[in-house]
């Protein structure tokens, strides 16, 4: 099997980034020349696109994980900053104006889940366990709670 064979194969499971292609490349013992080689053909082809692998990520993370998460999932997959940045900035072009609809549902999900019915009446035990599940998504955790207190409540 070839370099652009393996390629193929691997692609046909799902979305690699170049990086990861080179890395899996250079595991099987394929030679530099015939790795990028391989990587040029299938993006000239249209098989592997890093934009894409990222404009994926950042679908299918919306609504679990805020940015720098998905920022940071790119990054492990090897991708760069910069085009990470330029794909949400493609996909999400007015952030702030564009967050609230997404902001609403997390916050009528936190509140569900941590039967919530005043955000000023919420005892330190919870407002820990909420600030590290804001958090651990990948949210900027004190702001959205002090933002959500000063809300008036719509429910």
């Amino acid at each position: 099997m070839n370099c652009l064979d393996y390629f193929y194969f691997l692609l046909g499971r799902k979305d690699y980034s170049t990086s990861e292609l080179n890395k899996k490349g250079r595991e099987k013992g394929f030679e530099d020349g015939d790795i990028l080689k391989a990587i040029a053909e299938l993006q000239n082809l249209g098989y592997q696109s890093d934009s894409r692998l990222v404009a994926s990520l950042i679908t299918s993370s919306m609504g679990k994980y805020g940015k720098s998460v998905v920022k940071r999932k790119c990054r492990e997959k090897g991708i760069d900053g910069d085009l990470f940045e330029e794909v949400w900035e493609q996909q999400y072009p007015e952030t702030e104006s564009g967050e609230p609809e997404k902001l609403d549902q997390l916050k009528a999900k936190v509140m569900r889940k941590y039967k919530i019915e005043d955000w000023g009446k919420v005892d330190p035990k919870t407002k820990g366990k909420i600030l590290n599940y804001l958090q651990y998504r990948g949210f900027k955790a004190f702001e959205l709670w002090q933002q959500w207190q000063r809300e008036p409540e719509s429910d």
